[in-house]
C-alpha cells in the first residue's frame, strides 16, 4: 500500500463506485487485510490516522472477519479489546453511526470468542455498567431536563455546555449499544463457533450477565421516561428507544437453547430463571412497559407491546405463590384494560397487532390447552379460576369482547390479528367445564355474538375483493386454517344456537342460488357458500380431534352437513355446472372437498360408523344417505365431476386425497372408471409434437395431471390399489413423464410438481417447493426404499443407474454450502442424501474426484456444528460409515487393494487432514492446560476411557466405548477437573461432543 491517501481512495471505490469492476479490483487489493493476521497492526494504525469513514469501515470489517476465522492467539484478541473500548470511548462520538455499529459488534465478537479464555472478557457487563452510571445523572439532569430545549433556543451563550450535554448523550448512547449487541451476539449461532461452544457461552451469559444486563434496561428506562413530555427531544427518543431495544433483546434471549424458527411471530412460554423471580414479581418492571406504551410513538409505543408480550408469557412456576402470580396477572389485565377502554394507539397497525399478540398470550399461560389426564383438568380449572375471580375481570372480558367484534368487522385491516383473537376465546370455552365456583365467567353472553360477527364479516370480505389472490381470505390457506381452527370451539360452545344461525343463513341462500340466473348474484352467493362449508367443514373436523360426543352434537352435524350435500346436488346441475371458470365457483368447489375430506376422517369406517347411529339416522330422514357407502358414492361422484370439468385441479391434499378407506371401499371397481376417465383425457397431451409442448396450457394441463396422480398414489396404501395404478402407468405412459421433465426441467413450477409426484409413487411424502430440495428428496427416498436390487443394473450392463447417480452427485455439487446451511429444507435434504449415499452407495462417492470429495468431507463437518438435532445426527452417521470403510479396508488390512479402496487412499494422500488423530491431540491439549498436579490424575481417567477396547466395529465394542465415555463425563473426569478455570473445562466438554458425533466406535 503506498499511502494512506491511496488506502482511502480503494476504500471509496470499494463501497461507493457504481463500476462492478472497480468495486472487484478494490476488494481483490484490499483482501489482504482480512486474509492475513501480520495486517492487524495496519488496521489499528488505519483506525487512528483515517480520516474517511469507509476506510474505518474496511479496518473494523477485516478485523472482524480475522477474528471470526482466524485462530488468533489470546494475547493478540485482548489486545484487540482493549484497543476498541478505549478507541469506542474517545471516539466513539465522532464515528459515522455505520461505523460505530461495525466497530461494537466486533468487540461483542471478540468477547463472545474468549468468553471462557480470560475473566476480563466477562468483565463486558461490569465496565458498561459503570459507564453507564457515571453518564447517567449528567444525562438525565442536563440533556434530559424538561427545560433544555428552552436553554438551547435562548441561551446561545451557553453553547459550549450545550455540546457537552449532547456528547454526554452520545457517550450513553452507546453504552447501552454495546449493551444491545452484546445480548443479540450472545443469543445468536456465530459463524465459526461451533454449536455446542455457542450453547456453553450463551449459558454461561445467562446465568452471570442477562439479568444485570436487563436491570440496566429497567433503570434507563426509568430514568428516561421524565422526559416524555419533550417530544421533540431527538437525544431522548433515541436513548428511550435503546433502552427499550435492550429489554426486548433480553425478554427474547433463548433461555433454553429451543432454536426457535425467527420465521414465526408465536412462541410458547419462556422459561425465564428463577433469579430474574424478583425482578418480575416486581410491578414498576411491568407498569415501565405499559407507560413507555403511553408514549404512543410507534417505534417505542410496539417494542413496549413487543416486551409485555413476553412478560405475558413467562412460566407460572416462576412465581412464589398463586397471590403474587394472580397479583401479576390482574396487573396485566388492568393494562390492557386501560388501553381497551382509551383505545390509545391502536390506530397504528403494528401496535394493534402486538396488542391482539398481547391479549392470545393470557390463553397460553393461564388458558393452555387441556389434556386427556385428570391432573391437567384440575390445572386447567384452577388457572381459569384465577382469572374469572380477577377484581376487574367483568369488565376486562367485556372489552375483549368488544375489540374482537370491531376485529371482526375490520377483516381486511385485522385479518392477520384475529387468529389471536379466536384463539383466546376458543381456549376460554373450551376450559369452562373445568370451572368451579359460583363466579359466572361471562362466556355466553359473548361467544354467539362472536360466532355471528364471524360469520357476517366473512360474508362481506368478497365485496372488497382485490386482484391479489393472497389477500383474498379464501385463498389465503394458511392464514383461513389459523382462523378455522379456532372458530369450531366457539361453535360447539353454544352449539344449538350457533348451528342454528348457520341453518337459518344457509336455507335461503340455497333457494337464492337454485332460481337466481344473474352472474353477480350467483357470484355473492357462491362466495357465501364458500365460507359456510368452510367453517361447516371446520366444525365437523374438530369430533374427531376433540373428542365431542352427545346425541344432540351428532344431530346438529347431521343438520350441517345435510346443508352441504345437498348444495352438491345443486352446484353442478342447470346454470351452475357451467360456472367452472368462475373463481367464485371453483373456491365452492374446494371448500366441499375439505368439508369431503374432514368428514370422512370423522364419520366414515367401520368405528366412526357405530359410534354415529344417530347422525346416519338423521341423514336418512333427510337425504336418505343411511350408511357410509352411499357417502362415498356422494364423494367420488363429486371428484370425479370436477376432474371431467378442470383443466388444473387442486391440490391432492385436498382434492383426489379420498384415503385409503374410500377407496378400498367402493361398492364396485366401475367406481374408480370416472377418476381414470378423467385423467386419461389429460393424457392426449403425449399426442402433441414437442414443438407445440412448451406452452401455458400445455404446463397448467401437466401440473393439473400432476396433481392428481399424486392424490391418487397418496391413497393407494394397498398393494393391491397401487398395482391398479402402477399397471395404467407403466410402460404406456412413462414417456409422458419423461418428455415432460426434459422439456420443462428449468421451470421450477412444473419440474417440482412431476418430481413431487414422482416421489410420491415411490414413498408418501409431502410436497417440497425448492426444485433441488425436492429432486433431492426424490432420489434418497428411491435409495433408501430399497425397492431393486441395484446390483443387476450393472449385471445387465444398464446405465440408468449410473446416470442418476451422476446426475444427482452433480446436482449436490453444484449447490453453494452457505446455500445448503442457510435453508432448513434444503439442508434436510442435502443431508439425508449423503447419510443414504455412504450407508448404501459409498463407492459412488469415493469414485469422485479429490476436489469434489472434499467438498463432501467439508459439509459434512459443518453440518456437525449446527443447532439441528437431525443434521447432526445423519452427518455423524454419514461420517461414522466413512469410517467404518476407511478400518475396514485401509487401517484394518493390508495395502488396498480394490479400486474403491485405492481411491479413498488417494483422498486421503490428497487430503491428509480429513481423519486426523482427534483421541490423541485432544488428550494431549486438554492434559497440556491443566495444572501439574491434576494431569497425573485426568490421564488416568482418559486410559479408563480405552479400557477393554479392542481394535475392532462389532457391536459389543462400540457399547463398551459408550459406557466408558458415559463414566468419563459423569464421574472421574468431573471430580479431576473440579478445580480447573472454566476455559479447561470447556475444552472437555468439546471433546467429549467430538467423540460422540464424530468418532463413533
Amino acid at each position: 500500500m503506498e499511502s494512506l491517501a491511496h488506502l482511502e481512495a480503494l476504500c471509496e471505490r470499494l463501497y461507493n463506485s457504481q463500476d462492478s469492476a472497480e468495486r472487484a479490483h478494490a476488494e481483490n487489493t484490499l483482501k489482504c487485510f482480512s486474509v492475513y493476521s501480520s495486517y492487524i497492526s495496519q488496521c489499528q494504525y488505519i483506525l487512528d490516522n483515517a480520516s474517511t469513514p469507509y476506510a474505518l469501515m474496511l479496518a473494523s470489517s477485516s478485523l472482524l472477519k480475522q477474528v471470526t476465522e482466524q485462530r488468533l492467539s489470546l494475547q493478540i484478541r485482548l489486545d484487540i479489546r482493549n484497543y476498541l473500548i478505549n478507541y469506542l470511548a474517545t471516539r466513539g462520538i465522532d464515528l459515522e453511526p455505520f461505523v460505530t455499529a461495525s466497530l461494537i459488534q466486533l468487540f461483542c465478537r471478540v468477547t463472545k470468542y474468549g468468553w471462557f479464555e480470560d475473566d476480563i472478557f466477562r468483565e463486558v457487563v461490569k465496565e458498561s455498567t459503570s459507564i453507564l452510571n457515571q453518564l447517567i445523572l449528567l444525562a438525565v439532569n442536563s440533556v434530559l431536563s424538561d427545560s433544555w430545549l428552552v436553554q438551547e433556543v435562548m441561551s446561545s451563550s451557553r453553547g459550549n455546555s450545550l455540546l457537552q450535554k449532547c456528547e454526554t448523550a452520545s457517550r450513553y448512547a452507546i453504552g447501552l449499544k454495546i449493551l444491545n449487541q452484546l445480548v443479540s451476539e450472545m443469543n445468536q449461532p456465530s459463524p465459526g463457533l461451533p454449536s455446542a461452544q455457542h450453547r456453553r457461552v450463551a449459558c454461561s451469559f445467562r446465568d452471570k450477565s442477562l439479568l444485570q444486563v436487563f436491570q440496566i434496561s429497567l433503570t434507563s428506562m426509568a430514568q428516561l421516561k421524565n422526559d416524555v413530555t419533550v417530544s421533540e427531544n431527538a437525544y431522548s427518543s433515541k436513548l428511550q428507544e435503546l433502552a427499550l431495544a435492550l429489554s426486548l433483546k433480553c425478554l427474547s434471549f433463548d433461555f433454553m437453547g429451543t432454536t426457535v424458527d425467527e420465521s414465526s411471530d408465536d412462541f410458547n412460554t419462556i422459561q425465564i430463571p428463577s433469579s430474574w423471580k424478583q425482578v418480575l414479581e416486581d410491578q414498576s418492571t411491568v407498569q415501565i412497559f405499559f407507560d413507555y406504551y403511553e408514549i404512543n410513538k410507534p417505534n417505542i409505543s410496539k417494542e413496549a407491546l413487543e416486551c409485555l408480550v413476553r412478560l405475558a408469557s413467562v412460566r407460572r412456576s416462576l412465581f412464589t405463590n398463586d397471590p403474587s402470580r394472580v397479583k401479576y396477572l390482574a396487573h396485566l389485565m388492568t393494562g390492557t384494560k386501560d388501553i381497551m377502554q382509551t383505545g390509545k394507539g391502536l390506530a397504528h397497525h403494528d401496535n394493534y397487532h402486538e396488542f391482539c399478540r398481547l391479549l392470545g398470550r393470557f390463553k397460553v399461560n393461564y388458558q393452555e390447552v387441556m389434556g386427556s389426564s385428570r391432573g391437567n383438568s384440575l390445572l386447567q380449572k384452577c388457572k381459569l379460576s384465577e382469572l374469572v375471580n380477577v377484581e376487574s375481570y367483568g369488565d376486562w372480558i367485556r372489552l375483549v369482547a368488544e375489540f374482537t367484534l370491531r376485529s371482526l368487522q375490520s377483516w381486511q385491516w385485522a385479518s392477520s390479528s384475529v387468529y389471536y383473537l379466536l384463539g383466546l376465546w376458543s381456549r376460554l370455552v373450551s376450559s369452562v367445564p373445568y370451572l368451579k365456583g359460583d363466579t359466572p365467567s361471562l362466556l355466553s353472553e359473548f361467544v354467539p355474538e362472536i360466532v355471528k360477527s364471524f360469520i357476517t364479516s366473512r360474508f362481506g370480505s368478497f365485496q372488497g375483493e382485490v386482484s391479489d389472490v393472497s389477500e383474498n381470505p379464501l385463498d389465503n390457506v394458511e392464514l383461513l386454517q389459523d382462523q378455522l381452527d379456532c372458530l369450531p370451539y366457539l361453535c360447539r360452545f353454544q352449539y344449538e344456537s350457533c348451528s342454528s344461525y348457520i341453518m337459518q343463513i344457509t336455507d335461503p341462500l340455497l333457494q337464492m342460488y337454485m332460481e337466481s340466473a344473474d352472474p353477480q348474484v350467483l357470484t355473492a352467493v357462491e362466495t357465501k357458500f364458500a365460507w359456510i362449508v368452510h367453517i361447516i367443514a371446520a366444525i365437523v373436523k374438530t369430533k374427531q380431534l376433540s373428542g365431542y360426543s352427545g346425541e344432540s352434537q351428532e344431530i346438529q352435524d347431521a343438520e350441517l352437513s345435510a346443508r352441504v350435500l345437498r348444495l352438491i346436488n345443486v352446484t353442478d346441475s342447470g346454470l351452475r355446472s357451467q360456472r367452472h371458470a368462475e373463481t367464485s365457483k371453483q373456491r365452492l368447489d374446494l371448500a366441499i372437498l375439505v368439508f369431503f375430506q374432514n368428514f370422512r376422517k370423522s364419520y366414515v369406517g367401520d368405528q366412526a360408523i357405530h359410534s354415529s347411529k344417530q347422525l346416519y339416522a338423521r341423514l336418512a330422514e333427510l337425504l336418505g344417505l343411511h350408511d357410509h357407502m352411499l357417502i362415498l358414492n356422494v364423494i367420488v361422484g363429486k371428484i370425479a365431476t370436477n376432474l371431467k370439468f378442470y383443466r388444473e385441479i387442486y391440490d391432492c391434499k385436498t382434492s383426489c386425497k379420498v384415503g385409503y378407506y374410500s377407496i378400498n371401499n367402493l361398492p364396485s371397481e366401475q367406481g374408480r372408471i370416472p377418476i381414470f376417465g378423467g385423467l386419461q383425457v389429460l393424457l392426449s397431451l403425449e399426442l402433441i409434437p414437442d414443438a407445440l409442448f412448451r406452452t401455458d396450457d400445455v404446463k397448467q394441463a401437466l401440473i393439473g395431471l400432476m396433481r392428481d396422480l399424486r392424490g391418487i398414489a397418496m391413497a393407494t396404501s394397498s398393494q393391491r390399489t397401487y398395482g391398479f395404478l402402477f399397471d395404467w402407468l407403466y410402460p404406456s405412459h412413462i414417456p409422458l413423464l419423461l418428455k415432460a421433465i426434459t422439456i420443462w426441467a428449468d421451470i421450477p413450477e412444473a419440474s417440482c410438481m412431476l418430481l413431487a409426484c414422482k416421489t410420491n409413487l415411490l414413498l408418501t411424502a409431502r410436497f417440497m417447493p425448492r426444485r433441488r430440495v425436492s429432486e433431492l428428496t426424490a432420489c434418497a427416498l428411491a435409495l433408501a426404499g430399497n425397492y431393486v436390487n441395484f446390483g443387476v443394473f450393472e449385471i445387465y450392463g444398464d446405465r440408468a443407474l449410473a446416470d442418476a447417480f451422476d446426475i444427482a452427485m452433480r446436482m449436490a455439487l453444484s449447490i453453494p454450502l452457505a446455500d445448503i446451511l442457510a435453508y432448513r429444507k434444503l439442508s434436510g435434504a442435502y443431508f439425508t442424501f449423503l447419510e443414504i449415499m455412504m450407508k448404501n452407495q459409498i463407492q459412488v462417492m469415493l469414485n469422485l474426484d479429490s476436489s469434489s470429495f472434499t467438498f463432501i468431507a467439508g459439509s459434512l463437518e459443518s453440518g456437525l456444528k449446527v443447532l439441528d438435532a437431525n443434521i447432526k445426527s445423519q452427518c455423524a452417521s454419514a461420517v461414522d460409515n466413512l469410517a467404518t470403510f476407511y478400518f475396514e479396508h485401509i487401517t484394518a488390512g493390508e495395502s488396498p487393494t480394490t479400486p474403491v479402496a485405492l481411491n479413498l487412499a488417494q483422498h486421503l494422500a490428497d487430503c491428509p487432514n480429513i481423519f486426523l488423530e482427534m483421541f490423541s491431540n485432544l488428550r494431549a491439549q486438554i492434559l497440556s492446560s491443566q495444572p501439574a498436579d491434576q494431569q497425573q490424575r485426568l490421564s488416568l481417567c482418559f486410559d479408563k476411557l480405552m479400557a477393554d477396547i479392542t481394535r475392532s466395529l462389532n457391536q459389543k465394542n462400540r457399547d463398551k466405548f459408550s459406557n466408558n465415555l458415559t463414566s468419563l463425563t459423569t464421574g472421574d473426569l468431573t471430580f479431576a477437573v473440579r478445580n480447573a478455570k472454566v476455559h479447561q473445562y470447556f475444552l472437555i466438554g468439546e471433546f467429549v461432543d467430538d467423540c460422540r458425533s464424530r468418532v463413533r466406535l
